[in-house]
């Protein structure tokens, strides 16, 4: 098994990408041309998020078990606890296992429909994320990871109880943790000192910047709502004035997110993660400016 924790932890900088789970055949087939032109940079894993409760899952799960057969990319399974009765969880983990996926992201997941309503748990299933991170870890040698909140998890009544929250989930057993998006450094660099001033060794347990180079000025709108992540007024400005120029506004998002990056390579972090949203170009530039070279020579 080819461990997500030791890639990331391979001595120099690499990164990462998440891809959004296809909705249909056409949206399959775009995620499939992001991950073969995202293959030869040869990142240090990727992802595709967990439809969950719905018939999206079972194509989350056989396009991941794809990456993970016909590729040479690492893949993670995402996996949450929404919908679901404890025994579909160990179905679910059962078939990542079985089609050759040994690293999972552990999330207790978005209500259906609303990811800023209620959450019910189901009633033979789990409520939180380190309930989910035990079960993965019973059941085989899985590399787990977790999300972590620069923000603080919606739910979550001030940072200090979030960060909390997340050394439990890291001392349930998680191998690393994945931010959700963020576009102030210093805002992920305070998580990382919260989390270190907790006594995590984020030497051994690796936590890695989510980042989403900014394509339309709707999308980075929309997005930093769902993450809850504000943007500062001086990327706001940045991109306004390309509000007509969809070119230039593209350009301008892959100088801040190489800004973004080069700023957090500068803090000592050796791992960016990015949120492709099944595009693979302005990735492609940010890490090519960036010098980051593949982790396997």
């Amino acid at each position: 098994m080819v461990a997500v924790v030791d890639r990331v932890r391979c001595g120099r900088p690499v990164f990462s990408v998440e891809f959004l789970e296809p909705r249909d055949s056409e949206g399959e087939r775009q995620l499939w041309r992001a991950v073969r032109s995202l293959e030869p940079l040869d990142p240090a894993f990727v992802s595709v998020t967990y439809g969950a409760g719905g018939t999206r899952r079972d194509r989350t799960i056989r396009v991941t078990g794809r990456i993970a057969q016909e590729t040479t990319l690492v893949p993670v399974a995402h996996l949450t606890a929404v919908n679901h009765s404890v025994a579909e969880l160990r179905n679910v983990i059962g078939w990542y296992a079985a089609v050759g996926v040994h690293n999972v992201l552990a999330l207790r997941g978005d209500p259906p429909g609303d990811v800023h309503g209620e959450w019910i748990r189901h009633p033979q299933g789990l409520a939180y994320a380190e309930d989910l991170v035990r079960l993965v870890r019973e059941l085989g040698d899985f590399c787990v990871g977790v999300a972590a909140f620069p923000y603080g998890h919606p739910r979550s009544t001030d940072l200090e109880a979030d960060t909390t929250y997340l050394v439990r989930k890291i001392r349930a057993g998680a191998h690393y943790a994945i931010s959700q998006l963020f576009f102030d450094v210093e805002d992920f660099l305070r998580l990382r000192d919260r989390v270190a001033a907790q006594g995590i060794d984020l030497d051994e347990v690796p936590l890695l910047p989510g980042m989403m180079p900014i394509s339309t000025f709707r999308g980075v709108q929309k997005m930093a709502h769902l993450a809850g992540a504000p943007v500062p007024s001086t990327i706001t400005s940045r991109i306004e004035r390309y509000a007509d120029d969809p070119k230039a506004l593209r350009a301008e998002g892959v100088d801040i997110a190489t800004e973004m990056g080069q700023r957090l390579l500068d803090e000592g972090v050796n791992a960016l993660h990015f949120y492709t949203l099944n595009r693979s170009l302005a990735t492609s530039k940010v890490v090519s400016r960036l010098g980051l070279v593949p982790t396997r020579a």
